[in-house]
């Protein structure tokens, strides 16, 4: 192919690109997404996606289909642009089948983005760099100098660094446990996690302003918290499920508890499967199910946790109500 032709191909995916994302946005928007902070529409609007995601692998019978933007097939190359912009969450990186990183749902990005309720000239820490996607959206508003983001391993942090870099910016990629936070960068005015967590990290606390918020995905909700001091943070769940990869290094997850007895209905309601996972070590599946019942059927906001000290619980209407339940 000769320079005219791939100058021109290259012109036709950019173009292709730009048109898909605009369609996002419009997508984003009409679902409420940004509501409580609008300004995030020009930010997506700005941020091309598509460069953060030079591959990802969709479900096929079988296995998984490697999708990339190098492909000698010029349908795949279209298909790696589209599918970059689709509303759906993109694994990016497997394990012998095992999902270990993926760039999330645009609209439940833009989501906890507006529920960070960032403010010009915030100092924001990010916990599971990913792609490097949310921290450019990030820098973009914020700037790159205001942005830290950190994850686990080299590779991710090392492919995050070249996405941000071929999209114009370049914040703090630090590699290390988003558990223990990146305390050289700190005072932080604004946490936000993409990984689920068992808890709440002290180092999160202690390297937080006061008035500081947190935002962390948690048994399949998102805890907001406001950050009283270094020893002392509370707030509550937002009303939207979060399903997101677990923060690596942060252990083994628990073994379901087995759910007999527990009637069917029960067994397949989210919100019944979310107060199990919050009460897991406290209460046993019969005892979730009465309680759930009995208040019938609490929805996610209802619920909150409070960290305070050594001691870290989650409860239901109010933090030191009869229903509370330590967290580990």
């Amino acid at each position: 192919m000769g320079a005219h032709a791939l100058d021109k191909y290259a012109k036709e995916l950019a173009d292709l690109a730009a048109s898909a994302r605009a369609a996002l946005v419009r997508e984003i928007d009409a679902s409420g997404a940004w509501a409580a902070d609008p300004v995030w529409r020009e930010v997506f609007e700005a941020v091309p996606r598509h460069l953060f995601v030079p591959y990802y692998y969709v479900g096929v019978v079988g296995g998984h289909e490697r999708r990339w933007g190098e492909s000698p097939d010029p349908r795949t190359r279209e298909q790696w642009v589209r599918g970059a912009y689709v509303d759906a969450p993109l694994a990016t990186r497997l394990r012998d089948g095992e999902l270990l990183s993926s760039s999330s749902q645009p609209s439940l990005m833009a989501m906890m983005l507006a529920e960070l309720r960032v403010e010009p000239g915030d100092r924001v820490l990010e916990i599971g760099a990913g792609t490097g996607y949310n921290a450019a959206l990030l820098a973009h508003r914020l700037g790159d100098d205001l942005v830290t983001t950190v994850d686990l391993e080299p590779e991710i942090t090392e492919a995050a660094r070249r996405h941000l870099a071929a999209a114009g910016h370049h914040p703090t990629v630090v590699t290390g446990d988003g558990a223990r936070g990146v305390p050289e960068r700190a005072p932080y005015d604004r946490i936000i996690a993409t990984c689920t967590l068992p808890s709440v990290p002290r180092a999160w606390l202690a390297q937080s302003r006061p008035g500081a918020r947190i935002l962390s995905p948690l048994a399949t909700g998102l805890i907001a918290l406001t950050v009283r001091d270094a020893e002392h943070a509370e707030g509550r769940f937002l009303p939207t499920p979060a399903y997101f990869v677990p923060l690596r290094g942060g252990g083994p997850e628990p073994e379901p508890a087995p759910l007999g007895g527990v009637p069917r209905r029960a067994r397949e309601d989210e919100l019944f499967r979310f107060l199990l996972i919050l009460t897991r070590g406290s209460l046993d599946p019969q005892e979730v199910f009465t309680l759930w019942e009995r208040e019938g059927h609490p929805r996610r906001e209802r619920y909150g946790i409070t960290v305070r000290g050594e001691h870290e619980w989650a409860w239901l209407d109010d933090p030191e109500g009869p229903y509370a339940w330590p967290l580990t």
